[in-house]
């Protein structure tokens, strides 16, 4: 009888494929030492409460604030990153359910500042500003501040909001259970005909594999389990949806999408300019999707048809060790410094590698202030497993950037700054590989990655997107979320985008709830945005034009200092226009006519 090839435990996991939180605690006693800290400092940034500032009281309890800020993101990250490595560990289940609370008291703690900053003239807040050098770095942060001073609720309810946050995050935390912990998905084989524990991780391998029946078991078979908690998952987006339109009522938003792009001072319009560019650009996505069923010799294609590569067995593929030594000479472009910090990366165990039991499913780039940057990988051999590494590799130098550059206030920066980081890496590879092999096979299944990593970025997520609007629009009118209701418009939805080309399969219907990011409050667009800007940044770089590679690294420097589409026009891409969606489509459609060429 064949044996079950199944998922190594945690502690089974080889030390050097895992990352190093020691550099965070030495160890889970000098955690629990700075947690008993924490809360003793939480008690004395409650005494703060000043009834009226000077530019030195006004500094001092920036400087009180920030002291508690960095120590609780710590703390959050160690524990987050400690019950991501196995979600089935109840000790890190809890200690993170712990960091959640300490930051809830935390953000209680400090909710009387920014109502009572906003009690004053912003006049004379820039005079405090103006008069001390310290305070001077405060500026944006304060520009900012009353930028928002219309949706700041008073002290009072700014404490009832932050009390709410641990219990905002139920739905989120319950999902990540049941998808990453509950939900038991069974035996499948792979393409040898081995016996394999089916995981998202592995999903995600055997639907590129060249055996059809192998695809159309692990598309069947994984969908099955979500079918079982279809209304699970729908209560649990339900609930998610509500958080989001309740906080945008309360702070006297139109709705949710303004919140999520207010953050970030983005104009709706480049939402919806989105939206609009790829749709009326789905005419080259339905001749990709009919080209594909053509090179496949498919009389009949189907949606677990649209990852295998078009060409058989991939050409190139990489193990960790050759992905990491593939990433450097890729990167080389963008200088010895940022080189060097790659390298730091990989030697010191920035990266937690492998798939193993009770693990996070997908990738990750995490840390903060304090700490380094963290990967979270669920490695598999296979190209799309490279381009994962040089994506979240993307994120960390970003971070690492924007820490060694900017003080803790600007320290961090926008999700929406934060997808152009990671896909210009991406962009960046795939210049590289098309002109380092004279290999027609290589170049082309490259060719086909990079349609298949646009198809999947910029066209896909913005289907998430208007999917996400959808179910936002529609709790806020008052018609229930539930799971009905949701895979007949996702059914929908996904024939638009796809066209006649390919069979629109049942399960499909499912596929959102298997989404996590539809839990972070409009996130998804920045990904087919940020590639988008990635396509423009990345032929400057990959052009050798050294005044363009200086202006990106000076976006990976810029944090927060400034907003989020002032640093872009600083670095060359004006997003509150379409041209640079018009560009990236160029792209594809030159790449669709290359790839045509050469079959």
């Amino acid at each position: 009888m064949t044996e079950v090839q199944q998922l190594p435990a945690r502690k089974d996991v080889p030390e050097e494929l895992t990352w190093d939180l020691t550099t965070i605690f030495p160890n889970d006693e000098a955690f629990e030492k700075a947690f008993k800290d924490c809360i003793a400092e939480i008690e004395e940034v409650k005494k703060l409460r000043s009834e009226s500032f000077s530019a030195a009281s006004l500094l001092s309890d920036l400087k009180a604030m920030e002291k508690l800020d960095r120590h609780v993101e710590t703390l959050y990250v160690y524990s987050s990153l400690k019950s991501d490595a196995d979600t089935s560990d109840n000790k890190y289940q809890s200690m993170n359910s712990r960091c959640s609370d300490l930051a809830s008291k935390a953000e209680q703690a400090v909710s009387w500042f920014e109502p009572a900053i906003l009690k004053l003239d912003q006049s004379e807040v820039a005079n405090m500003v103006n008069s001390n050098d310290e305070l001077k770095q405060f500026e944006h942060f304060f520009d900012e501040l009353f930028s928002q001073k219309d949706h700041i609720l008073d002290e009072e309810h700014e404490k009832i909001l932050s009390s709410l946050s641990n219990i905002f995050q139920v739905p989120s935390n319950v999902y990540g259970i049941i998808t990453n912990s509950d939900m038991k998905f069974p035996i499948v084989k792979d393409p040898d005909g081995n016996s394999v524990e089916l995981s998202n991780g592995v999903y995600s391998k055997l639907l590129e594999s060249t055996d059809r029946s192998v695809r159309k078991e692990a598309f069947q078979k994984l969908y099955s389990i979500y079918d079982q908690f279809k209304n699970t998952l729908a209560s649990t987006l339900s609930g998610e949806v509500k958080v989001h339109n309740f906080s945008a009522e309360m702070r006297k938003y139109d709705s949710a999408k303004q919140v999520a792009l207010s953050r970030n001072h983005i104009d709706q319009n480049v939402y919806q300019n989105l939206i609009d560019s790829v749709n009326k650009h789905l005419p080259l996505l339905h001749r990709y999707v009919k080209l594909r069923k053509k090179l496949l010799g498919l009389d009949e294609m189907h949606m677990y048809d649209l990852y295998t590569p078009l060409f058989g067995k991939s050409p190139i593929s990489y193990n960790y060790e050759e992905a990491q030594a593939e990433s450097l000479k890729a990167l080389n472009v963008l200088g010895p410094d940022y080189i060097s910090h790659i390298k730091d990366e990989f030697s010191q165990r920035w990266i937690d590698v492998v798939e193993n039991k009770g693990k996070r499913s997908g990738a990750y780039s995490s840390g903060v202030y304090d700490t380094n940057p963290f990967i979270l990988l669920n490695w598999q051999d296979n190209l799309d497993n490279l381009f994962t590494l040089v994506h979240e590799s993307g994120h960390s130098m970003h971070s690492y950037y924007t820490t060694h550059n900017q003080p803790f206030q600007y320290g961090g920066y926008s999700i929406f700054l934060a997808e152009i980081a990671s896909t210009t890496n991406e962009n960046i590879l795939t210049d590289y590989l098309l002109k380092h092999t004279d290999d027609v096979e290589v170049k082309k299944y490259v060719l086909n990655h990079f349609l298949d990593g646009f198809k999947g970025t910029i066209f896909r997520q913005t289907q998430f997107a208007e999917f996400e609007d959808f179910a936002h629009q529609q709790e806020q009118q008052g018609n229930p979320l539930n799971a009905e209701m949701l895979s007949d418009f996702y059914l929908e939805l996904n024939k638009r985008y796809y066209g006649d080309g390919v069979v629109s399969d049942p399960e499909i219907a499912y596929e959102w709830s298997r989404i996590p990011h539809f839990y972070m409050n409009y996130y998804v667009y920045q990904y087919a945005t940020g590639f988008a800007a990635a396509i423009d940044l990345s032929d400057g770089i990959c052009a050798n034009d050294q005044d363009k590679i200086d202006k990106y690294l000076n976006y990976l420097k810029a944090g927060s200092s400034e907003y989020p589409l002032d640093v872009m026009k600083k670095a060359g891409v004006d997003m509150t226009s379409t041209d640079y969606l018009d560009n990236a489509f160029k792209v594809f459609e030159e790449r669709l006519n290359e790839l045509e060429k050469l079959v």
